[in-house]
């Protein structure tokens, strides 16, 4: 990995020259950079200072305890964070901002139909972001450039960071992977459309502390998570070994989507009892997953959501996890944000 960081100053006439050792390269020195034009790909923007305490403060930390890297993938009117859509590997996360809640003056064109897709360590992409806030700067600036490095012959690309301020000026350079090909493009907007799916049932949870908080006293007793869900706003989580069945019941929760008026059950009889009746209505649903992706996808409380509903989807596909996130001020849902984790099912009950 590869991180610069040089630091300019202004003096009094306004121009700008580079503070002798204030400038930090990591392995490599490079050439000057050049805007990425491979295939006609550019993109620049200025980040809004609400657009970087979103990234640089909640989305971001909470996608780096996913996973290191991701895709960033941009379009004419989105920017977009994607963990494991192209491998089917482990647990989705998947974050949509419209550009205007991020950007201004954004600017982006690619053979492509305007999309570019790439992958960015989110460590350094958090570095670059938490620098820009630290400095003074009027505007910071956001570009994917390429430069060559003294000991390669070809050149890299780069999201390179600008921090202009009155009397100094920032660039930081995060490597990034080449843009993805046409192909692999395509086959990434495949799997984002086929992931915006809902569940029939979406129970809401009340409070994701307290839930993540179980969790963690449940994961010391096994590997495996049992989910079910009922259409009359039951969730149940029980996790087993070979010497103790430990679980919990969150009974009457708010429902979205299909729903059925709860039956008369004696209250007297186990939650495992009245899941296990409801799945033979057809009025539930239960999946297995694995409880380090359960947990993993709790740390999306760093985004601050203000609700989350889970919902198993159609055949037990996956468990599904939806963060609403409010008007600042109302209780309106911001239509301009959206997150939502997918986890792989290891297996399926009844669906």
């Amino acid at each position: 990995m590869h991180y610069v960081l040089r630091w300019f100053h202004r003096d009094p006439d306004g121009q700008l020259w580079k503070h002798p050792g204030c400038e930090i390269r990591h392995l490599l020195n490079y050439n000057a950079n050049t805007e990425y034009e491979e295939g006609r790909m550019k993109f620049k923007a200025f980040l809004r200072p609400h657009g970087v305490n979103l990234l640089e403060r909640r989305f971001i930390p909470a996608f780096d305890k996913i996973g290191r890297v991701c895709h960033l993938y941009l379009t004419r009117d989105h920017a977009i964070l994607l963990h494991n859509l192209l491998n089917g590997d482990g647990i989705q996360a998947i974050a949509q901002f419209k550009k205007e809640v991020l950007f201004e003056d954004y600017r982006i064109s690619s053979q492509n139909d305007d999309r570019i897709a790439l992958a960015v360590d989110l460590g350094l992409l958090h570095r670059a972001l938490r620098s820009s806030v630290s400095m003074d700067g009027d505007r910071l600036q956001i570009k994917l450039v390429k430069k060559r490095a003294v000991a390669s012959e070809h050149p890299m690309p780069f999201l390179t960071f600008e921090s202009k301020g009155y009397r100094s000026a920032v660039i930081q350079d995060v490597p990034v992977s080449k843009p993805l090909s046409r192909v692999d493009v395509h086959h990434l907007q495949t799997a984002l459309d086929m992931a915006q799916g809902l569940p029939q049932t979406l129970v809401q949870v009340p409070d994701l502390f307290q839930l993540q908080s179980l969790v963690e006293r449940l994961k010391h007793v096994g590997e495996l998570l049992n989910v079910s869900i009922t259409q009359y706003g039951d969730l149940h989580l029980q996790v087993s070994s070979t010497l103790v069945t430990l679980g919990t019941e969150y009974r009457k929760l708010r429902v979205l989507g299909v729903q059925v008026d709860a039956p008369a059950v004696d209250d007297s009889i186990s939650a495992s009892a009245r899941i296990e009746l409801a799945l033979q209505r057809g009025e539930a649903s239960s999946v297995q997953v694995s409880m380090k992706h359960f947990a993993k996808s709790l740390q999306c409380y760093l985004t601050k959501p203000d609700s989350a509903f889970y919902g198993i989807a159609s055949q037990g596909a996956c468990l599904t996890v939806i963060f609403q996130f409010f008007i600042p001020g109302t209780r309106q849902t911001d239509r301009s944000i959206s997150l939502h984790c997918r986890l792989p099912v290891l297996d399926t009950g009844t669906a």
